[in-house]
């Protein structure tokens, strides 16, 4: 069978499978939307987080920007695994005991502020919707390639997809939904990573394979041959860095603190029954999370091996069908500017004749490696699973933000359970079709995209959060003005630096890389504004009346384990 018909049989099992968890799964209550009921086992609400935090960017950009970027390429690894230690260890089950449905709702409630917990919604609907863009956008690329429709029409219908599951079966409906796209997106990510460690090292396992020998009897480290390819198309060294150590510092933490931050990860803490399940199921997700995440570097080592080995230098009419294939979605182009019928590959833009989408590493590994028609399909199957994943948890924090947080809390308090129920349905809707609209038009490749989600999550959420928990004098007036100098100076950087908003627009953006602040980029400007943040909250805080007594009890409480009152005799 052909790549497409295998594709199309894996696609619509497991899109078959989806709904019908939806179906059985559907929510009844406010509680069920929201929070799955909060009866979840830790084992089953580890897979959903592992799912939920393993979005398209993970799947399908990360190998890829590691592929190009080489060892600057980690700073994603480090931050997202931090971050999640950070999350899991710090943040996780604080909020669990504070027993909230949403972080706005944390805020609004530990600030006892309305005007908090709006700037907070306001906060997730900026972060989500950046978010979910880089999902869609990572959606339109699997289905333009595999089902041969163009990205848009890709975008349209795992538009639908998601608006079934998440719209229906809400928290419940995409927690159950998770726990199998889990088991699809990490055997998708894994088998095609261990066929190649096979044929290229003759190692089963990809991360030891990584840094083994090539089995062509050469004896050259595999590692060693990539440095050698990137330095004679005068490239970077695979292995050594071009960014300074300030910018991998400012991405690294603003990615760990970031993800401390991401309300559609942090709501996941909610769905367990007791606190200690909380930490159980991050243990859960911080182990199945690390398979991936720990096989990323050698996916990214094989599939640029094979794709320069294949492309440097060869006759452009000798390429083999995955070239032609590729070529018709536009993410990889050859231009032949010398007329020699020949792709050279090189470093220098004058020279070059092969664009390549960094999108696409993941996605043509299997088909440049030559790998089985079904092992292809399941990539399809496994990035669509990631992508759709974090989109419907990304879309249920935009309509319980909007639902819960605006229209119950503020707008109209005095709601029915029905009416809020569908309140949280119409907004779920409406974020799909204007996520759609993002994924359609793009500012950028998918993991810059979602990098840029977790700098703003960083700049707001995180440290009205930590404060929130850990410093019961911090006040409504500091938290408030912390947050909205925080999101708006990480707003001002990116529209500046990111998409040329004040400067010609997005082909003036590589030119102002030397005016950045401090020689730190876009993606790690949440660390700066991060910072402002709190200095802005701990200023105000000491100008402006402390909190009541009562929050600052409930504060004190939070930080007490459960059982700890017996232990000391209180």
């Amino acid at each position: 069978m052909t790549v497409q018909t295998w594709t199309y049989i894996l696609v619509g099992i497991t899109f078959a499978l989806y709904i019908g968890i939806a179906i059985w799964s559907r929510a009844g209550s406010t509680k069920e939307f929201y929070v799955a009921g909060g009866g979840v086992s830790p084992l089953a609400n580890g897979m959903a987080t592992a799912a939920d935090w393993m979005s398209a960017a993970s799947f399908i950009s990360m190998a890829g920007i590691i592929a190009f970027a080489g060892y600057d390429g980690s700073v994603y690894l480090m931050g997202w695994t931090g971050g999640y230690v950070l999350l899991a260890l710090l943040l996780a089950p604080y909020l669990r005991k504070f027993g909230k449905f949403t972080v706005p709702d944390f805020i609004g409630d530990r600030y006892y502020s309305n005007t908090a917990r709006i700037v907070a919604v306001i906060c997730a609907l900026l972060v989500s919707f950046t978010y979910v863009a880089g999902q869609m956008r990572g959606v339109g690329l699997v289905f333009s390639r595999f089902l041969e429709v163009d990205i848009n029409t890709g975008v349209i219908i795992g538009m639908i997809i998601v608006l079934f599951y998440a719209v229906l079966g809400g928290m419940k409906g995409i927690t159950y939904t998770q726990v199998a796209q889990y088991c699809i997106l990490i055997f998708a990510f894994m088998v095609p990573a261990i066929f190649i460690s096979i044929q290229m090292t003759g190692n089963p396992i990809p991360q030891i394979g990584m840094g083994s020998t090539l089995n062509d009897g050469s004896g050259t480290f595999l590692l060693d041959k990539l440095d050698g390819l990137s330095t004679e198309l005068g490239f970077n060294e695979y292995t050594d860095g071009s960014k300074s150590m300030t910018d991998i510092f400012a991405i690294t933490l603003a990615l760990m603190v970031g993800t401390a931050g991401l309300p559609h990860v942090i709501v996941r803490f909610f769905t367990v029954k007791r606190v200690k399940d909380a930490r159980k199921s991050a243990g859960w997700a911080l182990l199945l999370i690390a398979i991936l995440y720990t096989t990323a570097p050698a996916v990214a080592v094989f599939a640029r091996t094979n794709m320069i080995n294949t492309v440097s230098n060869q006759p452009y009419a000798d390429m083999p069908k995955w070239f032609s294939t590729w070529e018709k979605t536009e993410l990889i182009a050859f231009d032949d500017k010398n007329g020699d019928g020949k792709i050279q590959y090189v470093a220098d833009a004058k020279l070059n004749e092969l664009t390549v989408d960094r999108e696409i590493m993941v996605l043509a590994n299997p088909e440049i490696a030559n790998l089985p028609a079904w092992v292809i399909a399941l990539v399809a199957a496994g990035s669509l699973a990631a992508a759709l994943s974090t989109a419907a948890g990304l879309l249920l924090v935009i309509s319980s933000s909007i639902s819960h947080d605006l229209i119950k809390k503020v707008l109209k308090p005095d709601i029915s359970e029905k009416g809020e129920l569908w309140a949280a349905r119409g907004a779920a809707t409406v974020a799909v079709v204007i996520a759609g609209y993002f994924g359609i038009d793009p500012p950028g490749f998918v993991a810059a995209v979602v990098a840029l989600a977790f700098g703003l999550a960083a700049a707001s959420f995180f440290p009205a959060i930590v404060l929130g928990i850990f410093y019961k004098k911090m006040n409504k007036e500091g938290a408030i003005a912390g947050m909205v100098v925080g999101i708006v100076l990480m707003l001002f950087y990116m529209l500046k630096f990111k998409f040329g908003i004040f400067d010609g627009g997005k082909e003036a953006v590589a030119g102002l890389a030397k005016d950045w602040w401090f020689g730190i980029s876009p993606e790690g400007f949440g660390t700066v504004a991060m910072i402002v943040n709190f200095i802005v909250a701990i200023v105000v805080m000491q100008f402006t009346p402390p909190p009541p007594q009562n929050v600052q009890d409930i504060v004190e409480d939070i930080r007490i384990p459960s059982g700890a009152g017996e232990a000391t005799g209180h």
